[in-house]
Order: C-alpha cells, then sequence, then structure tokens
C-alpha cells in the first residue's frame, strides 16, 4: 500500500476539521458536507499549484465553507463569546498562514482552533 501524499493528508485533516465545528453547531447537514468537499476539491487543485501552501488548507477550507454557508443559510459560526448586540460569525485567522482559529474580531479574542468549536464551551482562549 502506498503511503499517503502530505497534501493528502493535508486535506483529509482540513475536512475532518471543518466537519468536527459544523457538528458542534449541529449544522453538518448533507447539503453542508457536500459544501465541505467542494472546498477541499478546490483546495487540492490549489495545493497541487502551490505545495507550500499545505498547512494553510485548513483555514482555507474552514473560510470557504463559511463563505458558502453565508450565501446559503447565513452566518457560521455565531460568536459565543458577545452576549449582548447584534448575533455575528466568528472569523478564522490568520487568513492565510498555519494554525487558524476562530476569532472574534468585535471581543478580539481566539474562540477556538478551528476543529475544535464543540471544546470551546464559550470561553475565549489565551492568545
Amino acid at each position: 500500500m502506498d503511503p499517503i501524499s502530505p497534501l493528502e493528508q493535508a486535506l483529509h485533516a482540513a475536512r475532518a476539521l471543518v466537519l468536527a465545528d459544523l457538528m458542534a453547531g449541529q449544522v453538518a447537514e448533507p447539503d453542508v458536507v457536500s459544501l465541505v468537499e467542494e472546498s477541499v476539491a478546490q483546495r487540492r487543485w490549489w495545493v497541487e499549484q502551490w505545495p507550500e501552501g499545505t498547512e494553510f488548507v485548513a483555514g482555507l477550507v474552514a473560510q470557504d465553507v463559511q463563505d458558502a454557508l453565508l450565501e446559503r443559510y447565513g452566518r457560521w459560526p455565531l460568536c459565543p463569546v458577545c452576549g449582548s448586540g447584534d448575533p455575528h460569525a466568528l472569523d478564522v485567522e490568520p487568513e492565510l498562514g498555519p494554525d487558524p482559529h476562530w476569532v472574534c474580531g468585535k471581543a478580539g479574542v481566539k474562540v477556538a482552533a478551528v476543529g475544535s468549536l464543540g471544546g470551546a464551551g464559550g470561553g475565549p482562549q489565551p492568545s
């Protein structure tokens, strides 16, 4: 059996992380999972063109799914930190970098690593 390439490992990891966050928010319906698959397919091509970007793929897939959900359903994931004001979505930071996190831009805090929303418990993480 051939070993799995670093590209495929990164894509599988990105898929798993984003699916974990979708499941934590109870929005991992079949049509939403299809959005993840579409993003992974597009990012496969992107990373094949720029192999140095392999470590960025998890954050990019999270952003792709977030954008697709906004267009079709609304904001996701909603910020669990801010208790008042209009509901708002978390952002992925860095936008293009390793170790992506969900961040509340209003409060200026890291909420959870991408893939860890289920364990965020609504509280900020140390920066």
